[in-house]
C-alpha cells in the first residue's frame, strides 16, 4: 500500500465528524471549565500553572523521543524566557535550555502566521547544541527518511516520508494550508481540535527536518489550537501522548496510509480532551498545594520542607510509591533515626498520611486534609 503522500488525493484530507460530535462538545465544555478556573484564581497561581504546564510539555515531548531533560534546568529556562526570574537563572543542560525557549517562543507567537523562518528558528532553538544535525534548514540527505523500529537486521519500516527534493515544495504548501485554515483564512477550519489534528498529521507526514519533527509537530498542534481559540491553550498534549505512546504511534502509522483520516481525528481530539482534563487536575492540585503550605509551612524544619517539596514536584498524581524512610534519607541526607523521627512528626501533624506498617510504612501528602 502506498503512503498518504504517494496517493493521487494528497493532501486533500477527508473526514466525517458525525461520530465525534460528543468529543467536540466535550472539548468546548472543558475549554469553558478551564477558562473559568483560571479567571477565578489569583495571578500567582495562574503563573505557577503556566510554568508547570510548559515544564511538563517540554519534558514529556522530549521523553516521547527518548530524551530525558533536567527538570530544574527546564524550569529555569522557562522562567528566564518568561521574564519572571529576578535575575537569569543558570541552565547547564543545553537541551533543556532550548526546549524551554521553544515552549515560550511558540506560546508568545501563537497568533502570528506560520512561516518558514519561524519553523527554522524553532528548529535552531530545539537542537542548538547538536554537532551532527543541520539546524534551521530542511533535510537534504538523499537517503530515505524512514520511521523504523526493531534490532539491526530485523528492522520494520513504519513509514517513509517524501524524498528530500520534495520537502521545500511540500512545506510551502503546508504553510499555506496552515495559514489559510486559521481564523479569517479562506479555508478556515472553525473546530480547533480538528485543525490541530490535521496540522500535526500533515507536518509529521512531510517530516521536513533531519531531527526534531515530532517535537515541532506537537508545537504546531498546540499553535493551531491556540489560534483557533484566540488565546494560548493551557494544556500539555505531550504528557497525554507520552502516557500512551504506543497508541500514538499506531494511530499515526495507520493515518499515514490513507488521506481518509476520520479515525486519526477521533484519536487526536480524544487526546486533546484528555489533556484538558489533566489541566483541570493540575489547577486543582496547585490550589490544594497553596492551602497545604498555608497550613503546614511554619511547622516544618528545613529537612521536612525539602522532602515535602520533592513530593509536590510529582504533581497531581502523587509521589510514586510514597515517601519512605529510605527515600527521605536519600533526599535530606539525614540519619535513619532522624528520618524516622521527622516522618513520624509529619504524620502526627497530619501533613503526611501513613500506610502499611513496620519496614513497609510509606507516606503520602495529606492534600485533602
Amino acid at each position: 500500500m502506498a503512503y498518504n503522500w504517494q496517493q493521487s488525493d494528497w493532501p486533500e484530507f477527508r473526514y466525517n465528524l458525525s461520530g465525534i460530535e460528543d468529543l467536540l462538545f466535550a472539548f468546548a465544555e472543558e475549554t469553558g471549565h478551564i477558562t473559568g478556573l483560571l479567571k477565578a484564581t489569583p495571578d500567582a497561581i495562574q503563573i505557577e500553572a503556566l510554568i508547570n504546564t510548559l515544564v511538563i510539555e517540554a519534558i514529556k515531548t522530549s521523553e516521547i523521543e527518548g530524551e530525558f531533560l533536567s527538570r530544574q534546568d527546564v524550569v529555569s529556562s522557562i522562567r528566564n524566557n518568561l521574564g519572571i526570574a529576578p535575575q537569569p537563572e543558570p541552565v547547564k543542560d543545553k537541551k533543556a535550555k532550548g526546549a524551554g525557549e521553544l515552549m515560550v517562543s511558540s506560546r508568545n507567537s501563537f497568533a502570528e502566521p506560520l512561516s518558514e523562518s519561524m519553523l527554522f528558528e524553532w528548529h535552531k532553538m530545539l537542537l542548538k547544541d547538536s554537532q551532527t544535525i543541520n539546524t534551521g534548514a530542511w533535510r537534504k540527505d538523499s537517503a530515505p527518511m524512514q520511521v523504523v523500529s526493531g534490532a539491526i537486521g530485523k528492522e520494520k519500516v513504519h513509514y517513509e516520508a517524501p524524498p528530500s527534493d520534495r520537502v521545500a515544495s511540500e512545506m510551502a504548501r503546508f504553510i499555506n494550508w496552515f495559514n489559510a485554515t486559521g481564523p479569517g483564512g479562506k479555508s478556515e477550519i472553525k473546530k480547533a481540535p480538528v485543525r490541530s489534528a490535521i496540522a500535526h498529521l500533515y507536518f509529521e507526514s512531510i517530516h521536513p527536518f533531519e531531527d526534531g519533527n515530532g517535537r515541532i509537530g506537537r508545537v504546531l498542534a498546540e499553535k493551531a489550537l491556540s489560534q483557533t481559540l484566540g488565546r494560548p491553550v493551557m494544556l500539555s498534549l505531550s504528557r497525554t501522548i507520552e502516557a500512551e505512546r504506543k497508541k500514538y504511534y499506531q494511530s499515526l502509522e495507520t493515518a499515514q496510509k490513507s488521506n481518509e483520516i476520520t479515525g486519526w481525528i477521533h484519536y487526536f481530539v480524544q487526546t486533546i480532551v484528555n489533556a484538558q482534563v489533566e489541566t483541570k487536575y493540575l489547577l486543582d492540585f496547585i490550589l490544594k498545594k497553596t492551602r497545604f503550605f498555608d497550613r503546614f509551612s511554619h511547622l516544618l524544619n528545613e529537612r521536612q520542607t525539602k522532602a515535602v517539596n520533592r513530593m509536590l514536584e510529582a504533581g497531581p498524581h502523587g509521589f510514586e510509591g510514597g515517601m519512605t524512610a529510605k527515600k527521605y534519607i536519600s533526599i535530606t541526607k539525614a540519619s535513619k533515626a532522624t528520618a524516622t523521627r521527622d516522618l513520624q512528626h509529619l504524620a502526627e501533624i497530619q501533613c503526611l498520611v501513613a500506610t502499611g506498617g513496620g519496614r513497609s510504612t510509606s507516606y503520602q501528602l495529606a492534600m485533602d486534609a
